[in-house]
């Protein structure tokens, strides 16, 4: 079967062609990075204009490339930039009923997860990892749809802080490609900053990124070594270290808890290169860990017609009436400090 995939969840634009859930014929991906880079973020009523232009040609290219007929079409309609994802939906529907094909929403957070799934064969159950600038989830997969979440961040996304640490001391845009480039040359112990107050015994897996982001911010002095140089290769290294291995820890005592033996990581964040060495090292512990390749790390159709294609294997397909969320509730938790 071959699913035309369409992503407009934020400020990427993209379409893909999947046969199967498997092999990639196309992947389109237009990026909106320069766009907002003088905002040091995306914004929303921007973005939505721009997936307007863009999305026509973009589908197209991807049909272009892929050369195939289209049996079916798979679209992001959750979560997200409400506006950016009915500019995705809209065209979808139009393009699904134009040609008479079966139509599906797909939940970005379950594509991200699904991700590694489309170039590694990974046997369920395994324990997935999302990273992104949304969110930040650990969780159990036992099947493409079926999954436990076990922990979640409380506040800021892993990405997001990124974002926030980066345009607070003007490093770059994207925030997290820019701390992962001046990480590389800088000392990760300059700055010893805290981890998360979160009661482990009874929310061990998880984790809250809003403190580590304020003493970055607000608190450099208190938590530098005395001695080291201030500079931004040095804040950007110890910061990535605190993050990463905030995220590191709870995957541990997850993998450890549950049993599971397989870790699949998946978002943005997922081609951050620290957290990649630091989760390689669990191969030497017997665990296999899958990581998507770099273009379907951050926001692609490609993950969104892999997955797409099991639900209409399934026979689950969706209505033109068919609504846009911009938020799911399963991936968030209600935290109770006391609790």
């Amino acid at each position: 079967m071959n699913v035309l995939g369409i992503e407009t969840s934020c400020d990427e634009c993209a379409a893909s062609v999947v046969v199967d859930g498997k092999t990639i014929l196309s992947n389109v991906i237009a990026s909106q990075i320069e766009e907002h880079r003088i905002y040091y973020g995306v914004v929303p009523e921007l973005a939505s204009r721009i997936h307007t232009e863009w999305i026509a040609p973009t589908v197209q290219a991807a049909i272009d490339d892929a050369a195939v007929e289209i049996d079916a079409v798979a679209v992001t309609n959750r979560p997200g930039l409400l506006g950016s994802l009915l500019v995705g939906v809209s065209f979808a529907k139009g393009f699904a009923a134009a040609k008479g094909i079966p139509l599906i929403g797909i939940d970005h957070i379950r594509a991200h997860l699904y991700a590694p799934q489309i170039e590694y064969k990974l046997d369920y159950p395994y324990l997935g990892v999302l990273v992104s600038g949304g969110h930040t989830v650990i969780c159990k997969v036992t099947g493409y749809d079926d999954l436990e979440v076990l922990g979640t961040t409380i506040d800021d996304a892993i990405g997001e802080a990124f974002d926030k640490v980066a345009k607070h001391y003007d490093f770059g845009y994207p925030g997290g490609v820019a701390i992962d480039r001046l990480a590389q040359k800088g000392d990760p112990l300059a700055f010893r900053f805290p981890g998360p107050k979160i009661r482990e015994k009874t929310n061990p897996y998880d984790i809250s990124y809003s403190g580590l982001k304020s003493a970055v911010i607000n608190h450099l002095d208190k938590y530098w070594d005395g001695k080291s140089e201030k500079s931004s290769e040095n804040i950007a290294a110890s910061f990535q270290r605190t993050a990463i291995n905030m995220l590191i820890k709870r995957i541990r005592a997850a993998l450890e808890d549950t049993g599971l033996t397989s870790i699949s990581v998946g978002g943005g964040v997922a081609a951050n290169s620290y957290l990649r060495s630091e989760l390689e090292k669990f191969r030497l512990g017997g665990y296999t860990v899958a990581f998507p390749s770099m273009r379907l790390c951050t926001d692609n159709a490609a993950m969104i017609a892999a997955l797409g294609y099991h639900y209409l294997k399934d026979g689950i397909r969706d209505g033109y009436d068919m609504k846009a969320s911009a938020r799911v509730s399963a991936f968030k938790k209600q935290y109770t400090p006391g609790g």
